[in-house]
């Protein structure tokens, strides 16, 4: 490995660790503050918390490496073209896919190691992680009831509305289903306007004690008439208590492995045999399905060898022969036959819906193990080209870029594969449709840093809108300006001597500083300049750091304001449309954006101050009541503010370059 190769590699390596890590943090914290009610209060041992964190930290991994990835690239590279480390590369001869040839190697043998990582250690810590959960919830059972769905507590499935207390012990609009060992179904139902749940650590008896209810017993008769008469009993109570013995409850075993079945805990062997089962499974069911209706028809049963005679003498319906009571016979079997018919039709495609649904989950299953690794050979190649197009390391913009990114690819995924389930959308096209949708983006943005060209071309678009307009632009026909387009043939030297003797080649004082870019563009620092015999005032090397400082955080602030713009307006898009959750999860997006949006704006804010206050010209200022005032119209606000330090820089270069 080459020296260079060594430096881009290590340099990756400790970004891709520090991000990696933080985010690895802060979605562990996520997890257990979203799963904090159920180890709250159970008194559990550290070396059960310990592995409910070790089993829930590799089910994290999906999504944390496509982001780390995407930042650290961003980053790392980024800061590379910041501090014209591409630009010495680049005059050594060294290209951008020469320079991220070790990467790609690394990014490559990760992408393995994320399949294999996805194909064993996943679905190991996805079945350890849903087993100690089950395990753990038996250990209180008032934990255990979650509101607004049916929940197995000893013999009873119990549903509650609503929870409140210290220890969710307060109940409210209860609905029980009490099992019977001696027959199968949902005989007895009780219901209650509230209820509270009682114990003692002592005892292995839990209370729940119900009020204001209702006690429901379907009565069963042989004769059907008995049953129309008296389908069921009806109690009224004030109170009911119901005891439910907790020894089998609490005496629990969290190595207990009892669920091991589930689409996410199967690796690609299993999920390969499980997904033809299932298929199989499905095509019996379908023969099994057509040859029920087949059957009911009882076409099998006419004979075929009989034949049929018309008669020339009558012409009417066939129905008509018969008389009224014969009629009404024949309509109503034929009205039974038809209802039934559609019954059975109806019960068979919610089962058909159902199954469907789980096996396209499999398939699903199966895809993203294999799209996972390409996933992060893509989405390198799409940070990295746009961190050296963007110019800009550290953890501003790359952040801000990397998460509006990070978010399109996962919300896409996430729909496409939701969509998929019911059998509306393929499952393999929807699993790679946010892998796909990001490749033509990643050899765009290659092609473009490797040509090292800007991330848009407006040009293309505005010249045939000049034409047909017949705008013609300013610098046409002005030949001073086009005197200003052979700076770009000069060299270094000759660059120097323009700015000393701009007299001697026809040229104002205001060469000076497009030449000085000019030198930058070629990869001269500022000292490197000063070296070179150019005398450059201190302030205005001061100011032109604190100009460099400004435009990127007032870039960033620009960034956040338009993901914050567009992501409030997506909340009411969705909340219109009847979509709450995804309507909240846009519109917390929006909130986080617009805190980036005010933290930027504080900062910029401060720089545009320092930038004025470092020009030493006290007419020179901005009217920050102005620019509050103007802060809901920022798109705007930066684009002027922009043009007004470049052309205040452009005129203390005049004087302060000589």
């Amino acid at each position: 490995m080459k020296i260079l190769d060594r430096y881009i590699l290590k340099t990756y390596l400790k970004t891709f660790m520090s991000v990696f890590v933080i985010l690895m943090l802060i979605f562990v914290l996520q997890s257990i503050w979203l799963y904090i009610s159920e180890l709250a209060g159970k008194d559990l041992a550290v070396s059960v918390i310990l592995k409910f964190l070790v089993y829930v930290t590799p089910t994290l991994i999906p999504l944390i490496l496509p982001l780390t990835i995407l930042l650290a690239s961003i980053m790392v590279f980024g800061s590379f073209a910041e501090n014209y480390e591409f630009a010495a590369m680049k005059s050594t001869g060294i290209s951008l896919q020469r320079a991220m040839r070790g990467l790609s190697v690394f990014i490559l043998i990760l992408a393995v190691v994320t399949f294999f990582f996805a194909n064993n250690v996943i679905p190991w810590a996805n079945y350890n992680f849903y087993n100690l959960r089950k395990n753990i919830a038996k250990t209180l059972p008032a934990m255990a009831i979650a509101e607004g769905q049916f929940n197995e507590v000893g013999n009873y499935n119990i549903k509650v509305e609503e929870k409140s207390g210290e220890k969710g012990q307060y109940l409210k609009n209860v609905y029980i289903h009490k099992k019977n060992t001696k027959r199968v179904g949902n005989y007895t139902v009780i219901s209650s306007e509230t209820g509270e749940l009682i114990s003692s650590e002592n005892s292995n008896i839990l209370q729940l004690v119900l009020y204001n209810g209702n006690y429901y017993d379907e009565v069963i008769s042989n004769d059907p008439k008995q049953n129309v008469k008296k389908p069921h009993v009806k109690s009224y109570f004030e109170k009911y208590v119901i005891n439910v013995d907790l020894e089998g409850l609490n005496d629990v075993d969290y190595e207990e492995k009892s669920y091991e079945s589930r689409f996410n805990m199967l690796d690609v062997s299993d999920l390969n045999y499980t997904i033809d089962s299932l298929y199989n499974e499905k095509s019996n069911d379908f023969k099994d399905f057509s040859k029920t209706l087949y059957e009911r028809t009882s076409i099998a049963n006419l004979k075929d060898d009989i034949e049929t005679k018309k008669d020339s003498n009558y012409t009417g319906e066939v129905l008509e022969l018969f008389d009224t009571k014969t009629k009404v016979q024949l309509l109503n079997l034929a009205t039974n036959t038809v209802n039934s018919t559609n019954q059975i039709i109806e019960s068979k495609s919610f089962s058909a819906t159902s199954k469907t649904k789980w096996l396209n989950k499999h398939i699903i299953s199966l895809h993203e193990k294999y799209a996972l690794g390409f996933a992060c050979i893509i989405l390198f190649f799409v940070g990295a080209p746009l961190g050296a197009l963007i110019r800009k390391g550290g953890i501003g913009l790359p952040l801000v870029i990397a998460i509006l990114l990070f978010l399109t690819y996962h919300f896409i995924g996430i729909f496409s594969k939701n969509s998929s389930q019911d059998g509306s959308f393929n499952p393999v096209f929807a699993t790679w449709l946010s892998t796909l949708i990001m490749l033509p983006l990643s050899i765009y943005l290659t092609r473009r840093a490797t040509k090292d060209r800007g991330l848009f071309e407006f040009d293309s678009i505005l010249d045939p809108l000049k034409k047909l307009f017949r705008i013609k632009p300013k610098n046409e026909n002005d030949p001073l300006l086009l005197s200003y387009k052979k700076l770009e043939t000069y060299n270094e030297d000759k660059l120097v001597d323009v700015i000393k003797n701009f007299e001697s080649y026809d040229y104002d004082e205001t060469v000076k500083p497009r030449a000085y870019a000019q030198l930058k563009k070629l990869g001269l620092n500022t000292s490197e300049i000063v070296e070179k015999g150019i005398n450059i005032d201190t302030n205005f090397i001061a100011s032109e750091k604190v100009a460099k400082d400004f435009n990127d955080y007032s870039l960033t602030t620009f960034v956040s304001y338009a993901i914050a713009a567009v992501f409030i307006v997506l909340h009411f898009v969705f909340k219109n449309n009847k979509l709450p959750e995804l309507a909240v999860t846009i519109l917390n997006l929006g909130l986080i954006a617009l805190l980036f949006f005010a933290i930027y704006f504080v900062v910029s804010s401060i720089k545009i101050y320092k930038f004025f206050s470092t020009l030493k010209e006290s007419d020179k200022k901005i009217n920050y009541f102005l620019l509050l005032i103007g802060l809901p119209f920022y798109a705007l606000t930066y684009f002027l503010l922009k043009n007004r330090v470049k052309e205040e820089l452009s005129k203390s270069s005049i004087k302060n370059i000589k």
